[in-house]
């Protein structure tokens, strides 16, 4: 049975409340403000739970996006032995960032319409330690160790393969979102697609 919203603790409704506007007004119509108001609380209360708007926006990406926990922990795994083993870790990682990236994009993307607002949310994203860049350079460090354990060609690049797979699943959440679902694959075709060529390139 859920918990009544007045009893949830205060850390818990801001979140909630931070999703609530985050997917229905964007981020950039999302104010402090407007969080702690529609959570019930003071603005002077969020930032006793949260350093700013941005730490409620990573919070809310990380913790309330189906497919970031299970990315992350794709990231951070290792493969078994055999080239099977690290393809079919490729080919779940890119299915669970084509999914992350098309859940975030319509979050973030007002954010590029207002260049001092994009300004002010790049610092504070800087402030807590967090950004896009995350992703990538966990990526980068998985490559790296399968690249130490000769599981990689010697002459692979951990870095550009990662910008490979990653920035082919922002695109597809891109064109998802700008032109619609028929023009890009079904993420179950794209994502071992995506897996095997990267493969043939640094297996």
């Amino acid at each position: 049975m859920p918990t009544p919203k007045s009893t949830r603790p205060a850390s818990e409704r801001l979140l909630d409340a931070a999703e609530t506007l985050m997917r229905t007004i964007g981020l950039a119509n999302t104010t402090t403000k407007a969080i702690a108001r529609e959570a019930g609380c003071s603005e002077a209360a969020l930032y006793k739970h949260y350093a700013n708007k941005e730490e409620l926006f990573v919070r809310v990406l990380m913790e309330r996006t189906p497919n970031a926990g299970p990315l992350m922990a794709a990231l951070d795994a290792d493969a078994g032995p055999g080239g099977d083993a690290l393809r079919e870790a490729l080919a779940d990682i890119a299915r669970h960032a084509s999914l992350f990236y098309a859940e975030a994009m319509p979050m973030a993307a007002s954010l590029f319409a207002e260049p001092a607002l994009l300004t002010r949310h790049r610092e504070g994203v800087r402030e807590i330690g967090a950004g896009p860049h995350v992703v990538r350079d966990a990526l980068e460090g998985r490559l790296r160790r399968e690249l130490g354990a000769g599981r990689l060609r010697a002459d692979a690049d951990p870095r550009a393969a990662a910008a490979l797979l990653l920035g082919a699943c922002f695109q597809r959440a891109f064109f998802l979102h700008f032109s619609g679902a028929e023009v890009v694959q079904p993420v179950e075709e794209f994502a071992p697609a995506l897996a095997r060529t990267l493969w043939a390139a640094i297996g």
